[in-house]
């Protein structure tokens, strides 16, 4: 039986993989295992969602699950789910439930656990809630005891206009600072759509909204970040200044220059951490990436005097690396950036403010700022059917890897990774040309074959 949780909760088919029933009861075991760890008498807890039609029933689930163990619940409806992790750390809330399949296509769903202060969980807590859970003995209090649910059209605009409010507090130019820019934004048809474009016109800009129209079904459908074709026609014309594009969640934000460029999020990151070096803000001068991002980052970064710590794949692995560290920007090359003075996780359109805020506060273009980092052409070859658990212990294999690097040299790298979910291999080869990078990739993708095969 594999592990529920996966890098970024439970996550699957709604009603076949996430069903009503296991909502219901990994929010008892989640009660059990987190109110037991705070010691709250009467504990609440706050469930949010995206958009998307199965979310209506799940989040029913939950808060059902919650309030039958004794847990006072507040559905704040649709939001972010950085809005979600905010508003748990600033209401005291014990913990807080996110359903959200982020960017996943809308017959998906997904149940995010966040813990007191709005932090995601670590692996232990969750294996503790799926013991719980499978073992199927949650609390049942009854009178007094059992919790009481609160939601509404008035607490969910509550919700977000206390999200909005703490958004435009982090605008380093201050109310209006965005006058003068003019941005696309791409909702994705998701938890942003009521929320990205208001916060961009209350910082002074000019907005053009795609996709912010949520029905239920029509959540990353062909739009957001997933999908950069409607947002990069749209700057182009328009003749916008920069375009935003976020998933159904909001966890994460991509760019497109005005000339209509993709700005991933190794770009982004290198924006704002140097934004931040500008202002005596970078601590230690410490910027934290996985492994998956471009050498372009680790290079540019190297040559502004910013050190780069990797951890693996993963926003969770990142929010670790900067908690363990204190250090004050990290993220991924999907657009996931957590910028911990002002977010608990990552957050898209916090994401996207702050980059707004760069141009307006330097007066500079997007393309400009972003071409710090020269992207390294990255080549992904997955190999699959094969044993990925002798990957890292094949010795035919790791010389061939370490041949490859030797070939590469400095303005190179190989990252061989086997899935955490299916049985392949990936092979990533970065080079200074992409024909080296495929040549170098396909070489070692035969010796996988060769050597893992099953």
């Amino acid at each position: 039986m594999g592990r529920l949780f996966g890098t970024d909760g439970v996550r699957g088919l709604a009603n076949v993989d996430l069903t009503a029933e296991m909502a219901l009861g990994l929010a008892a075991a989640a009660a059990t295992v987190l109110v037991d760890e705070g010691g709250t008498a009467h504990p609440r807890a706050l469930v949010a969602r995206d958009p998307r039609a199965s979310g209506e029933f799940l989040s029913a689930a939950v808060v059902a699950g919650l309030a039958s163990s004794g847990v006072d619940v507040l559905d704040i409806g649709v939001v972010p789910t950085p809005a979600l992790a905010h508003l748990v750390d600033t209401s005291g809330a014990d913990f807080g439930v996110m359903l959200s399949a982020s960017h996943n296509a809308m017959p998906d769903n997904g149940l995010k656990i966040f813990a007191r202060g709005g932090t995601k969980l670590p692996d232990d807590v969750e294996d503790r809630i799926e013991a719980a859970y499978r073992a199927g003995a949650p609390r049942r209090p009854t009178g007094s005891g059992v919790g009481r649910a609160h939601a509404g059209p008035d607490v969910e605009q509550d919700a977000q206009d206390s999200y909005v409010d703490h958004l435009l507090s982090t605008l380093p130019g201050g109310p209006g600072s965005l006058a003068g820019l003019h941005v696309v934004v791409d909702c994705a048809n998701g938890a942003a759509s009521a929320i990205s474009p208001r916060v961009l016109r209350e910082a002074g800009a000019r907005v053009t909204t795609l996709y912010a129209a949520p029905d239920g079904l029509n959540i990353n459908d062909g739009c957001g970040s997933t999908h950069l074709g409607p947002v990069t026609a749209a700057v182009v014309e328009h003749g916008a200044d920069l375009g935003l594009a976020h998933d159904g969640d909001a966890d994460r934000c991509l760019a497109v220059d005005a000339a209509g460029n993709a700005v991933d999020g190794d770009q982004i990151m290198a924006v704002l951490a140097l934004a931040l070096r500008d202002r005596g803000q970078l601590t230690e001068g410490t910027l934290v990436a996985t492994v998956m991002s471009n050498l372009g980052l680790k290079l540019a970064m190297q040559r502004e005097g910013v050190t780069v710590v990797e951890t693996g794949v993963g926003d969770r692995y990142v929010l670790e690396a900067l908690n363990a560290g204190g250090w004050s920007i990290g993220g991924e090359q999907s657009g996931h950036v957590v910028l911990p003075e002002h977010a608990t996780t990552g957050d898209g359109v916090l994401t996207g403010l702050q980059l707004a805020a760069r141009m307006a506060e330097t007066g500079r273009t997007l393309a400009d700022l972003a071409s710090v980092v020269e992207r390294l052409p990255q080549v992904l070859v997955n190999v699959r059917g094969v044993d990925k658990s002798r990957a890292g212990a094949d010795a035919e294999l790791l010389a061939a890897v370490a041949e490859a690097e030797r070939e590469l040299g400095e303005t190179g790298r190989v990252l061989l990774r086997p899935s955490g979910t299916e049985p392949l291999v990936r092979v990533m080869v970065e080079a200074a040309h992409t024909q080296h990078a495929q040549d170098v990739a396909d070489r070692l993708a035969d010796v996988v074959r060769a050597r893992l095969a099953l």
